[in-house]
């Protein structure tokens, strides 16, 4: 609210354009604040590009509930075949590592938000694709935390031995690799949304 005191300062209003000076709380077809209206607002008085804290919070509960399914979703699938999740499906050869499911929650979080920025928001423009990071990605991590004697793709070039002894050593670099791209993708993927809600200087 302490932005929006803005408009009771005169000379401040007069560097409003007047489309934002008709109405001080834009409102989105569902009634509540419009998103990019108040993205272009908060560039507008203050001066600053909206943060993605900001864009974050102006999310719709739709895109809430669809990072909250992509999150989950994302734990299973990866969970059930390399066994984090004890099931009498699949089976693994090698116990799993400490740090495995803090790779695995890190990873269904980004994948969920990620996912969640491809359910389209009425009041805020399609941001830039970053499908294939986030695809690499989310490979990689699922190789991170695997069995590294159950990757078929590792036993057939390494053989038993080898994988013991090469693959697994460097799950945890492929670990941080597939975190990084997923969260240079959903980084993308914001800095899209803001990128697009901040006016051009020939529009101001």
């Amino acid at each position: 609210m302490r932005r929006l005191s803005a408009w009771s300062d005169p000379e401040r209003v007069r560097r409003v354009p007047a489309g934002l000076r008709q109405d001080a709380t834009p409102t989105s077809e569902l009634g509540g604040p419009d998103v990019m209206e108040m993205s272009r607002l908060e560039t507008t008085v203050t001066g600053r590009a909206p943060s993605a804290m900001s864009v974050l919070r102006g999310w719709p509960a739709r895109r809430w509930i669809g990072a909250s399914v992509g999150a989950v979703s994302t734990v299973l699938v990866v969970g059930l075949p390399t066994v984090l999740i004890p099931n009498s499906v699949f089976a693994r050869a090698v116990p799993v590592t400490w740090w495995a499911w803090p790779v695995l929650v890190i990873t269904a979080v980004l994948a969920g938000l990620l996912g969640a920025t491809y359910i389209r928001d009425t009041g805020a423009p399609a941001a830039k694709a970053s499908t294939r990071a986030g695809l690499v990605g989310g490979f990689l991590s699922y190789l991170a935390v695997g069995c590294p004697v159950c990757n078929k793709i590792a036993l057939l070039a390494l053989g038993y031995t080898g994988a013991l002894r090469w693959f697994a050593p460097a799950q945890p670099w492929l670990a941080a690799a597939g975190v990084g791209l997923l969260a240079y993708a959903f980084y993308r993927r914001l800095r899209g949304e803001i990128a697009c809600a901040v006016p051009s200087p020939t529009a101001r």
